[in-house]
């Protein structure tokens, strides 16, 4: 069954280059971005994994743990992590889950059986601390994610789930956000001390409210 936004995502106990992970324990209370890979030693994918490496400090400032999968084994896995680390200039130092059964790429819905089994296994979920599932982007094999996007969301979500806004189109951390629909505007300006600016009734935008 397809996983939808809001839906609990399942538990798993899988094996990993750092051991098996039990991934409820293992997320704990943090937000978690899962990135599944088609097959080791894939050129896109080496790229994609050491640039999660150097955003991993990024990831952390947002309490948000990364996890990537890919279906080859363990010992494949750390063979193709030295590869990474060499030519990335990085040093890959979380969870890349082992999935030569596909249990988690059948339990998270990765392989679309229209299309290549192996090559569409290269999907990212968002997910918060209560296990809801928050985003998903499934890519095609030829383009190379955008892990700023993916920082990006999380902290439209972090900040969404926080105050009665949400984000504009680009929106980047800093700028100026959406006043919520359901909010009155007259409630609005006292919701919001640093302004309100009314471009339409349905239209009302404010200063990030936690700058």
């Amino acid at each position: 069954m397809a996983l939808r936004l809001g839906d609990t995502v399942p538990d798993f106990t899988q094996a990993s280059n750092v051991g098996d992970i039990s991934f409820y324990d293992w997320a704990g209370d943090s937000w978690v971005v899962l990135f599944s890979h088609p097959a080791d030693y894939t050129p896109v994918c080496t790229t994609e994994l050491g640039e999660v490496s150097k955003l991993k400090p990024e990831f952390e400032k947002r309490n948000a743990k990364v996890i990537a999968l890919s279906i080859d084994g363990v010992e494949s896995h750390q063979g193709w992590i030295g590869d990474i680390n060499e030519t990335q200039s990085t040093t890959v130092d979380y969870p890349i889950l082992a999935d030569e059964d596909k249990k988690v790429s059948d339990l998270y819905d990765m392989i679309h059986p229209n299309a290549d089994a192996k090559v569409t296994v290269r999907t990212v979920f968002v997910i918060d601390p209560n296990k809801k599932l928050r985003l998903t982007i499934t890519y095609p094999p030829s383009t190379g994610r955008n892990f700023e996007e993916i920082l990006r969301v999380i902290d439209s979500l972090q900040l969404t789930d926080q105050y009665s806004v949400a984000t504009p189109v680009n929106w980047k951390d800093g700028e100026d956000v959406v006043v919520a629909p359901s909010i009155p505007t007259e409630e609005a300006k006292q919701k919001f001390p640093k302004g309100v600016e009314e471009i339409k009734p349905y239209l009302r935008m404010t200063p990030q409210p936690n700058k």
